[in-house]
């Protein structure tokens, strides 16, 4: 039996950005050739996504979130003075706005965020408080905490993922949004990183066990390969 380190951190899901939820899903259905699943809101945040599994046997729960801003919402002023993932930056915004939904960043899963966050911040690196979200689902209560910094930034560009725990630290047995997902015909194939910065996100990504992904020193930018009904697709950050 292969050895599974308990205090590894793993790809939770790539985060796509739209203008609106309408713009994302056309887009997914154009780029990608299938409809984007149900999401949910983030009245914390002022926010709301669609999902789609992009999970494969070595990456069992990723996911693709397509984010939007919900300007349509009761509330739509945000809790909190900056939406994560850089969402109020007005240069993100505007090339979103000018090329369409765009993928900006990744999550990583990790078991105890407290003691991540605070690995990374041991490095210099302050990656955020850990904030604890939820929402309705059909099949029950969605709860996690993620990682979120008072003035929303992504750090390094996007490359650097936030981190987030599912469940509360109680629980034995957190649900993950992939167990209510069907099947989508797409796949993750890869995540490549590159930054001029790589030997500082590599020691970064080494404190937090996340093996699966190694930097390399380029101009920034993430790109992901996804098997898709239209073939192999690259999505790339900004």
């Amino acid at each position: 039996m292969a050895f599974v380190d308990p205090m590894a951190a793993s790809m939770d899901h790539l985060v796509v950005m739209a203008s609106d939820l309408a713009q994302g899903v056309a887009w997914c259905e154009a780029t990608l050739g299938v409809t984007p699943g149900p999401g949910g809101e983030h009245p914390l945040m002022g926010t709301h996504n669609r999902l789609l599994k992009i999970a494969r046997p070595e990456h069992r729960t990723v996911y693709l979130e397509i984010i939007a801003i919900n300007s349509v919402a009761p509330n739509a002023v945000p809790a909190r003075a900056r939406r994560w993932f850089d969402m109020d930056d007005s240069a993100l915004q505007t090339h979103v706005a000018h090329h369409g939904p765009t993928l900006i960043h990744f999550v990583a899963s990790v078991p105890d965020i407290v003691a991540s966050v605070f690995t990374l911040a041991a490095q210099g690196i302050d990656r955020g408080a850990a904030v604890r979200a939820s929402r309705p689902t059909t099949s029950g209560l969605l709860q996690w905490q993620n990682s979120v910094r008072d003035d929303g930034q992504r750090l390094f560009d996007g490359c650097l993922p936030t981190l987030i725990q599912w469940g509360h630290p109680q629980d034995s047995a957190a649900a993950h949004p992939t167990d209510a997902m069907l099947e989508s015909g797409v796949t993750l194939l890869s995540l490549h990183v590159q930054h001029p910065q790589a030997t500082v996100l590599n020691a970064a990504y080494r404190s937090l066990h996340l093996s699966a992904i190694t930097a390399d020193i380029g101009p920034a930018r993430l790109s992901a390969r996804l098997q898709t009904p239209k073939g192999v697709v690259t999505l790339h950050t900004p």
